[in-house]
Parts: structure tokens; sequence; C-alpha cells
């Protein structure tokens, strides 16, 4: 990772993937910069390096674009300058639509016999307003770009264009008769333009609405929050926050930091943040994330981070960076569209001189000259991936899933191997109580929770749990000693161990009745704790453990072996928990008492046996393996996003969301090798069609409008993706299965 923070630009002006080629060579050739990866979806640039912000902006500005600075906390303004684009695109579009209109009405006159046209001198005026007022930003950008020695779309369409109207106007003004004189084609002209521009505002209206995951972000955070000041509740503008300020959130109010509660308890709608469809109840000491709303109560909340710090800014970083990055398909597509426009300018030229050596006279051959130059401006070619990598990761992002970048998107859609980690990621990640025997499973409790009562282990956690849930009066303990493997302290008079089998033995006391038991359970992978009467040296209950399978995880593998990936277990744990958990979940293969390099290395062998190989896991422990992995994959759960360490991240600890990662890149994948095809196609069979006289330049100008709106309107398809996850109806046991109690 650079040590160097990235900048990132909006560009103005850009058109094409030609536009993308000369903005990257220019921001590429300012000294200390390390890359440049420009979009045409977003009109944004991200560059890395150690340039000054300045310096390329002014490399921008010199090649004819526009740009300005984004500011990181400011990335869903993103959104506001596409609405603002598309604005624009429609004003433009729909006044030369009504200038166009009367040549529109002429030509539908011609298709029955009857002469619509206007009179020469309106036509005239009509097209000089389309061609040099709406059309002069075609001017302007050909202009910069003869400047500097490249070809693009404007160029194409400059060109094309003013050879229509020139030939028109010469044509008109040799004319001994101005009404009745030769057919003119300045609704050509007028009408390539029209088509154009209407096709751009499509564009930037589909760029506007698939912007709209972060203006949906953004709308999440509040401007004010209600602070305990001075014993007395004050209003303050959101910016004014401090760490540890206490703030209250009332029934129905949006949430405005990230922190614990301190006061009351409420449900959370967590939708926008997580994607998670069904409010959280959270008590006292349960954290809350900033932008979710306060359902049914009145909470105090302790700030923990405020402004660019809360998880809501983290993510719309997130979601910016991965929309704005590039991925490798597209590296490809633009240099083929950057030799492109040269090639087509070659082929008018050809197709001109071909028409005139072959008798043609200098009208039908500027004619086929200029459906060529419009019929194959690359458009579609240059919006073909970044639109679909605009729509998927807004997509996904709504879901909880968020792409780090357009690279961990498209490796995504190749994974063959999904490697787990179990703990905290199949698992729930703290042990819960799997069975209770001995007498009086109550007494076993009660007397278990005395002992444990001082303690902060996860174990003593689930005792407390199960005593709370059975409404068992904890006794008080006396005399607490600690050793290895067990506690020891009085309870009612009588002297009692709670450890495990091994503290038993150390002290020469026999597991008796519970020996079968305890070896059985050992074997399935659970852990064990014994309780012991000291006085008559004799066990008298036992407690068995385990870290549970989320109630999610089996249908996440079952959801991705249908996907026809295969599935890898690793973990540190025993072999008897990983297999337990491997059996009933239905993994395939498992790799027990595992060191993080063990993981790592793991995973490199599994990609030198050829599998694409993406890794779930915590992304703290996990993080040499999230590395190694071809795509790394962090369940993060609300403030613990491991985005560092991995390419996607989920928003809540659900394994389902791995497979919807994996669903949402193959669809991605799938629209973009579409979109790619039919531009390509398109421009395969147009080309030729136009050479050889069959396109005029105005049904050339419609098919180049609609072939870039296509890709476009192919690639918000992507916007209708839902992640196929099965709602989850039974609700978990609220009791342990019993064993029959040993007499």
């Amino acid at each position: 990772m650079s040590d160097h923070p990235s900048i990132t630009l909006a560009i103005e002006g850009m058109t094409c993937a030609a536009c993308v080629s000369r903005v990257e060579k220019a921001l590429s050739a300012v000294p200390g910069v390390t890359s440049a990866a420009v979009n045409l979806a977003t009109k944004s640039a991200r560059v890395e390096g150690a340039a000054l912000a300045g310096d390329l902006v002014t490399a921008v500005d010199d090649i004819g674009y526009g740009a300005s600075v984004i500011a990181e906390a400011d990335s869903a303004a993103q959104s506001e300058r596409a609405a603002r684009r598309a604005e624009k695109a429609k004003r433009a579009s729909l006044i030369a639509g009504i200038l166009s209109l009367p040549f529109l009405i002429g030509m539908a006159g011609m298709v029955f016999g009857v002469d619509l046209m206007p009179a020469p001198i309106i036509q005239f005026a009509l097209a000089t307003l389309v061609q040099f007022g709406l059309g002069f930003r075609f001017y302007r950008s050909a202009y910069q770009a003869i400047r500097s020695g490249s070809a693009t779309m404007d160029l194409l369409v400059a060109i094309g264009t003013t050879s229509a109207y020139g030939l028109s106007l010469y044509l008109w003004l040799i004319s001994a008769h101005a009404a009745h004189g030769p057919h003119l084609y300045f609704e050509s002209s007028s009408i390539v333009i029209s088509f154009v521009l209407i096709g751009k505002w499509l564009e930037e209206r589909a760029m506007s609405e698939t912007a709209s995951a972060l203006k949906a972000l953004g709308a999440l955070r509040p401007e004010t929050a209600r602070v305990i000041r001075d014993d007395r509740e004050v209003m303050v503008p959101i910016d004014t926050l401090h760490i540890g300020d206490h703030v209250t959130i009332r029934a129905g109010e949006t949430i405005p930091v990230d922190g614990k509660i301190i006061k009351g308890g409420a449900s959370i709608d967590e939708s926008m943040i997580t994607g998670e469809s069904l409010p959280v109840r959270k008590m006292e000491g349960a954290s809350v994330i900033g932008g979710t709303v306060n359902l049914d109560g009145l909470i105090t909340v302790s700030a923990d981070a405020i402004g660019a710090e809360t998880v809501l800014a983290r993510v719309m970083r997130l979601v910016a960076s991965a929309q704005a990055s590039k991925a490798p398909v597209q590296a490809l597509v633009d240099r083929i569209s950057a030799i492109f426009v040269p090639i087509v300018l070659g082929i008018a030229l050809i197709t001109g001189l071909a028409w005139t050596i072959m008798g043609a006279d200098s009208e039908t051959a500027v004619m086929n000259a200029v459906s060529v130059l419009v019929v194959a401006c690359p458009c579609a070619m240059g919006l073909a991936t970044p639109t679909s990598i605009l729509a998927a990761t807004g997509v996904a992002a709504r879901y909880g899933i968020l792409m780090k970048d357009a690279a961990s998107l498209e490796r995504a859609a190749h994974v063959t191997t999904m490697v787990f980690d179990k703990t905290g990621t199949l698992t729930i990640g703290h042990p819960q109580l799997t069975a209770i025997e001995g007498g009086d499973p109550s007494a076993v409790i009660a007397i278990a929770a005395a002992l444990e009562a001082g303690s902060t282990h996860p174990l003593a956690d689930a005792i407390r749990h199960e005593a709370a849930t059975r409404g068992i009066t904890i006794p008080t303990a006396h005399d607490f000693a600690l050793t290895e493997g067990a506690v020891l302290a009085t309870v009612s008079g009588e002297k009692f161990l709670f450890g495990n089998p091994a503290s038993l033995d150390a002290r020469h006391i026999s597991l008796g009745p519970f020996a079968a038991r305890v070896e059985a359970l050992v074997r399935d992978g659970h852990g064990i704790s014994l309780i012991a009467d000291l006085t008559r040296k004799i066990p008298i209950g036992l407690i068995a453990f385990a870290d549970p399978a989320r109630e999610t995880s089996k249908e996440a593998i079952e959801r991705l072996h249908a996907l026809g990936i295969s599935t890898v277990m690793l973990t540190g744990d025993t072999r008897g928990a990983a297999h337990r958990i491997a059996q009933e979940l239905a993994i395939g293969t498992v790799y027990a008492e595992m060191k993080p390099e063990d993981k790592a290395e793991l995973i490199r062998t599994l990609k030198a046996q050829g599998a694409v190989v993406a890794m779930l896991g915590d992304g703290v422990n996990d993080a040499p393996a999230l590395a190694m992995a071809d795509v790394g994959i962090a369940m993060g759960s609300g403030t613990d996003i491991a985005i560092d360490s991995a390419g996607i991240a989920l928003m809540r600890p659900d394994p389902r969301l791995a497979a919807a990662a994996i669903s949402v890149a193959r669809r991605a994948s799938r629209t973009i090798q579409i979109s790619l095809f039919w531009a390509f196609a398109y421009n395969v069979v147009g080309i030729p069609l136009a050479a050889l006289g069959f396109l005029s330049p105005v049904f050339a100008g419609g098919a180049m409008a609609l072939s870039s709106v296509s890709v476009v309107l192919t690639a918000l398809t992507l916007r209708l993706w839902t992640p196929r996850l099965v709602t989850q109806t039974q609700s978990p046991a609220s009791g342990l299965e019993r064993t029959a109690s040993i007499a």
C-alpha cells in the first residue's frame, strides 16, 4: 500500500474511451504519480502517488478537460454532480429535439411522397443553431484533441456533421433555384447531433441513477444531534460532536454517531447499513452504528466514533472507491478504443476515395464517409464495463456487501473454491452449553454459576445466561481458589471444584459414571467442565459446551455448492471440533489445528493447483490468508469491518452474503460480456454497412446513440439483482436438549 493518500478528481468533458486514455496518459505523466485510473461512467479519476493535487488539475486542464478535487469526506457529492450533468444534458437534448423537429416532419413526408421539408433558408437557420450552438461542445473538444495529437468521439462527430453541413451549404449556394434546388443534407447534421445529445442525456440519467447508493448513504447522516451537556439536552450540529459525548436518541430518530448504549434499549433498523431487513433489539452495552434508526425506544449513546471515522463514512468511501476504480478488462477495452478512432478516420477517408474512384458524385462519397464517422463512435465500448461496475457495486452495497475495488468484483466472478475460517465465521464465535448432566440440571447450573461468579471467561457468560434463562437464584460462593484448569470455592458450606477432566484427575477424583460420556463428547469436539464434591471426592455434574454453527452457515454452503464452488474449512481449533462443524454443514475438506501462516500456505497450494480461491474470515488472525487468496472476503459486524485485508467486506456476520457476493459478481461479469459483445458487434456490422452506402448519416447517428443507451440500460438491469437468501423461519431452541440424569 502506498504511503501517500490517493487523490480523487472529478473530470469534466469526457465523452468516450479515447478521452479516458488521454486523461490517464496526462495524469500518469505528472511527476510523483504511481498509478492513475480514469472512469468514464463516474467521470472521475483516482490517482495514487506523491503528486500534488494542483499539478494533477493543471495536467487535465492543459489537454482540454476540466478537473477538480473531490474531498474524501464529500464523496457522496458525486451523485449530485451526476444529477446536475443529467439535467444539463436533458436541456440540451430537448432544445436540439425541438430545433430538429421540422427536419423529422420533412423526412416523414418524404416517406409518403409529400414535400414537407422547410425552405432552404429555414433549414440553414435551424441546422446552424444546432451545429454551432448546441454542437459547439464537439468543436471545442475536437480542437483540444487535435492540439494534443489524439482522436476522440467528439472529433468524429465534429468532422462527420460538419461535412454534412458543409456539403449542404455548398449545394444550396451553387443552386440557381433556392426554393427548388437539389436535396440538402442539413437534416443529417442536425438530427445526428440531436441523437448524440439525446443519447448523452439518457447515459447521464442512467449514471445518476446508478450513483444512488452514495446518495442514499449520504442521506442517512442527520444534521443535528441531541447531546447531554450540563445535565440537560441540547441540539447541536453533528459536526460539533466529540468522542465521549452522551447523545440521546428518541423513537423514530436516526442515530448520529457510532457508540455504545449506556442507558435504555430499543429495536434498531440497520437495513441501510448492513442489509439486514429485520430490526435488531439492543440493550445497554450494545454497539450501535450511526445512520441506523431507533424504532421504538429512548436510548442514550456514548460516542465512540464521529465524522469520517464512523462506519457510515467508511462505507461511503469504500463504495465511492469501488465505483471509481477500473476492472482489468476495462484497461484492454480502453487500449482498443484509443486506436479505434484513428482507424475509423482512415476507413472514412478510404470510403470517400473509393466511392469517388468508382465514379460516384462527391455528394454520395461524402455522405458515405460521414456515415462511417458517425456510426463508429466508440461510446458503447467505453461505457460497457464502468456502468456495470457502478450498478453492481451499488446494488451489492444495498444488501451489505462492500466491494473494495472493481478488480475484486471481476476476480470474484471466477472463484472456484471458497475457503472458510471456522470460529466466528461459520460459528457464532463464543461457546454455548450443549449438555447438562448429573442429578438436577438446575442444581448443577446453580453451583457452576456460583463458582464462576467473578469470571469473565466466555464459558462463564454462557453459564450465567443459562441460569438467567431458567430463573435460577445463584447462591453465594466463598473461599475462592484458582488452580490450573479449575476453580475451587465453598457453596452452602460444601467445597466444590469446577474444572476440566485433567483437574479432577490431578486430585485423584475418578470420572466414574461420566467417563464414557466425557470421552464421546470430547471426540465430537465439545469442551467439558465437571463439578466435583471435594468432601466426597466424586463428580456430581457435567457441563458440555461448544461453539455452534450459525443458523445461516448451512444455507451458505448449500448455496455455494449450487453455484458449483467447492468448499474448504481451515481452523486452529481441535480436529474433533472442526469435523463436528464440517459434518453438520456438509463441508467436504477440513484442515484443523492450523496456524495463521499455515492457512496462507494452504491457499497458496490451492492456487498452484489451478483453483481460483476466495477466503472468508474475520480479517484479524486470518489476515495472511485473506491477503493470499485471489479474493479476500472479511466478515464484520457493524463497527469491525476488516476492509484493509480483504477485497470484499460483509457488513453483517452472515456467511450467506459470501455466496451472494459471488452471485452478483457473476451477474456483473455476464452483463459486461454481453454489453461488450453487442458494442463490438455493432461496430463490426455498422462500419461496413455505412462504407457500402446502406446507412445514411441520420440512421447511423440514431444507431450510434441507441448502442450507447442499450449498453447503459443493460447495465441497469443489475440494479434488479437481489440475493437469493432463504428467510430463517425457525427460531433457535429456547432450551437445551437434556440427557437422562445419572442415578
